[in-house]
Order: C-alpha cells, then sequence, then structure tokens
C-alpha cells in the first residue's frame, strides 16, 4: 500500500471503500459486498442510503419513488408512473398531452373543459392550433366571426360592432344607417334635419315649386315646407297697398287696421305720402291720411 493510499485510508476511518475485501456503503458504511448497490458522483451506496438521501418523493402518494420504480418528472415535481394521473378524471396520462393549473395536472379533455377560453359566438373550446378572431376582451372562432344578420365570415373584412353584436358593413347599413323620410335611401353624408326627421339636401324642396330649401330661408304650412315666394302666394296675406304678400319671413313688420294690411313701409298717407307708422290716421273712404291732411281737406 503506497503512502497517498495510506493517508487517504486512514481519512475513511480505516476502511478501504475501494478494495473489494471492504467495499462498504459510502453513506452507513456497510458492506456492499454481494448486495445491490448505486453509484452516484463515483461513490458507491446501499439502495436503503441512496433511496433516502437521494430518492424524490411522489407528488400524489407522498411516497418515496425507489430505484426499482420509473420516476415521471414535470416542472421539478416527481410521480410514480402509476401515480401520473389526471387531477380530476384519475386517467393516466403516462405518454399522453396534459396541462397544468394551480399545482395541478390535467388530463386534455379536463383541462380544456374548466380551463380552455371559449369562443364568444357557439361557446365551444378553442382547440390546440385553432385560429382565434379577437375584438377587444371578446374571441370567437374563424367560422363564429360572422354577421350577426347575414352569418356571412366576417374574415378580414370590415365590421361593425353594435350592442355586443357584430354586423357587416352592408346589414348595418341595412339596419341602423339614416334613411331620408322622402326617398327612403340611406344618408351617407351631409343631409338636413327638419321637425327632427332627416333629408337629403337633395330631397328637402318645396312643397310646391320643389326648390331646394337646403341653406335657403322657408317656412311651413301644415308641417310642409316651402320658399318664401310661394308661401308668399299662396297662404300670405296681402298688402292693401302694394298688392304685394305680407310674408313676414327676415322679421318684415306689418300694419293691420279692420280687414286690411300694410306693409311698414306701405302704411302712408294717402294724400301727402308720409309715414303713418307709430302716429295718428284718418279714414277717408277708402283711403286713410294724416291729421293734417284731414285738416286741410276741412277747410
Amino acid at each position: 500500500m503506497d503512502k497517498s493510499f495510506r493517508e487517504d485510508y486512514n481519512k475513511l476511518g480505516g476502511k478501504d471503500r475501494g478494495s473489494g475485501q471492504h467495499f462498504c456503503c459510502w453513506q452507513c458504511d456497510e458492506s456492499l459486498t454481494g448486495q445491490r448497490y448505486v453509484l452516484r458522483d463515483d461513490h458507491p451506496y446501499c439502495i436503503k442510503c441512496y433511496e433516502s438521501v437521494f430518492a424524490n418523493s411522489c407528488e400524489e402518494c407522498s411516497k418515496i419513488i425507489g430505484i426499482d420504480s420509473k420516476d415521471l418528472s414535470y416542472k421539478d415535481k416527481h410521480w410514480h408512473e402509476a401515480c401520473f394521473s389526471c387531477s380530476k378524471c384519475r386517467q393516466s396520462l403516462v405518454d399522453k398531452q396534459f396541462g397544468s393549473k394551480s399545482e395541478k395536472i390535467y388530463c386534455g379533455n379536463c383541462y380544456d373543459a374548466q380551463f380552455a377560453s371559449r369562443c364568444d359566438g357557439c361557446s365551444e373550446i378553442f382547440k390546440a392550433g385553432t385560429k382565434k378572431m379577437e375584438y377587444k376582451t371578446r374571441q370567437w372562432h374563424e367560422k363564429c366571426f360572422a354577421c350577426v344578420v347575414c352569418k356571412t365570415p366576417i374574415g378580414t373584412k370590415s365590421f361593425i360592432p353594435r350592442e355586443q353584436e357584430i354586423y357587416c358593413a352592408n346589414c348595418y347599413e341595412e339596419k341602423f344607417a339614416t334613411r331620408c323620410v322622402k326617398c327612403n335611401k340611406i344618408i351617407t353624408s351631409g343631409g338636413v334635419t327638419y321637425k327632427n326627421e332627416p333629408w337629403h339636401r337633395e330631397c328637402f324642396t318645396c312643397s310646391n315649386c320643389s326648390t331646394s330649401l337646403a341653406g335657403q330661408r322657408f317656412t311651413s304650412r301644415e308641417d310642409k315646407p316651402f320658399c318664401a315666394d310661394c308661401f308668399g302666394e299662396l297662404f300670405a296675406k296681402r298688402c292693401y297697398s302694394c298688392k304685394k304678400p305680407i310674408t313676414g319671413i327676415g322679421g318684415t313688420r306689418f300694419i293691420s287696421f279692420e280687414d286690411r294690411h300694410w306693409h311698414n313701409d306701405c302704411f302712408m298717407c294717402a294724400s301727402c305720402q308720409s309715414s303713418l307708422v307709430g302716429r295718428g290716421f284718418i279714414t277717408d273712404g277708402e283711403d286713410i291720411i294724416c291729421p293734417d291732411c284731414a285738416k286741410a281737406k276741412l277747410m
């Protein structure tokens, strides 16, 4: 026995752990001659010590996974082969796809049933590899992401959401777009509102002459719009002096006396042509005259 071997031999308590005569467990020093043992880091261990020091505990049954058992591991956890099963249905997961959630493992069916996201259209799960169509916090199968009216899949086309429903552009316009009360066609831009109802600009016309009223002065009678000229010709009082309509549009003021009416500018003395607005006047037959002309006529 050379010097260096004798020193190592003495450090090991007088036993030569590597010799054929004194082949002992590195942990308990029991002889391994004729016994089963395990080498780890070039050191021999008896089965009992190896399992006590190095073997993993089963996540399911908490028992040691001995050297005679297959050790299945996932994310630093270990199971006996017989214990590696779905936490819900107990089906064996050996050589099968599985998922994990909250420190538990599940077979594919149980995982999907409990945790997989579901389509907002058909409520079925999204299986692995299934294409999702997403909008804000909602998601659909590609075939389920369709217009609620015509059922046509949206795909990459434009769509319009309204109250949790999805519409293609055509169906949305048909169902919700503003329509002209005259022609019933969709108003795509501009338009005029009259009595809280929408009109195309070209449809909002005088009820008598069909002249466009968009941006023009107009008035109404019996809920029908008329341009100023037509309203005056059809419905306005007429000035006793000039015989033209007194429309009142634009703030025009007029004078009434008995059953006769005058524009302010037409209300003048029949003799001297001075304005009688705000002055006293006297009737002279069908005429009206100012007090001065009345005096002169009596003298």
